[in-house]
């Protein structure tokens, strides 16, 4: 007797439970980033499955290691981040869509070093070029755009650009708040633009 299949060779039951372990990962990747951003990379794994009320066992078999857990972590916050540039991209002008996604940025930096360097660490090198690669790009193609119809200097190199929020978020890590680091931004951003964006 033949089997029934979904439009992808699935049996009705696989799609479900596909579903489901899709729920359950991105419940665990919530609890977890929840966890880092209020105990540093070193979060009791055990505290994450008990916060997302769930057993050890299931929690490894996402994310077999710390390395693995912290990868998925850091991985989704720089999608959220490249999304927010495509957004900015539709919605307004270049100069405006780069100086605010540099301003989420160094948000991210400031966030996530931690976290980053954790992943360094204990994650796959070729993982680490892989995140680092993509904010690359997403810097690239908005001060691309910039330099093309906005003010941007032309000359200006995307490597040099993320380079220098990542230089503010180390130099402000210990200050209260992130005044210091608008601050320090805002006075790149000026020697960016040949001219101040209106």
């Amino acid at each position: 007797m033949a089997v029934m299949t979904t439009g992808r060779g699935q049996t009705p039951a696989e799609a479900p439970r596909r579903a489901d372990a899709r729920r359950n990962r991105d419940h665990l990747l919530a609890v977890a980033r929840a966890a880092f951003n209020e105990a540093g990379p070193d979060a009791s794994m055990v505290e994450i499955a008990r916060r997302a009320g769930v057993g050890q066992g299931t929690l490894y078999r996402h994310f077999p290691t710390r390395a693995a857990l912290l990868r998925a972590v850091l991985a989704d916050r720089i999608d959220t981040l490249c999304r927010q540039a495509a957004e900015l991209s539709d919605t307004a002008s270049a100069d405006d869509a780069l100086d605010a996604w540099l301003r989420l940025f160094l948000a991210h930096a400031r966030l996530n070093q931690g976290l980053a360097g954790a992943f360094m660490v204990e994650g796959p090198e070729a993982s680490v070029a892989d995140c680092h690669q993509t904010i690359m790009n997403t810097a690239a193609d908005l001060l691309g755009r910039a330099q093309q119809t906005g003010t941007a200097r032309q000359g200006l190199d995307p490597d040099d650009l993320v380079q220098l929020v990542v230089g503010i978020a180390l130099a402000t890590a210990h200050a209260d708040g992130g005044d210091q680091a608008d601050r320090l931004l805002t006075l790149a951003l000026g020697a960016v633009h040949r001219t101040p964006p209106t």
